[in-house]
């Protein structure tokens, strides 16, 4: 089982709200996760992301893979450079 760290999408037509989860790869987006670990609201200026960076941590260290997206978000926030 592949784990990933990726973005579900949630809230009303034209007014997207994401939440950061670990899921399987080959579950669907918005279908079911393991666990819920942040949280990205674009429609804010600025965006607001929320994030629990120790389960992040503890994910990343068992093997699960950020998206794209999810990784340029850790790493505006700084997850990266405190890490390295």
């Amino acid at each position: 089982m592949a784990v990933k760290i990726r973005l579900a999408r949630h809230g009303a037509k034209k007014k997207p709200f994401y939440r950061i989860v670990v899921a399987d790869s080959e579950s669907p987006r918005d279908g079911k996760y393991l666990e819920s670990v942040g949280t990205y609201n674009s429609l804010l200026d600025p965006v607001e992301v929320t994030l629990k960076s120790d389960r992040i941590r503890y994910w990343m260290d068992q093997g699960a893979k950020p998206s794209d997206t999810v990784r340029s978000l850790l790493k505006k926030e700084g997850f990266f450079n405190s890490a390295n």
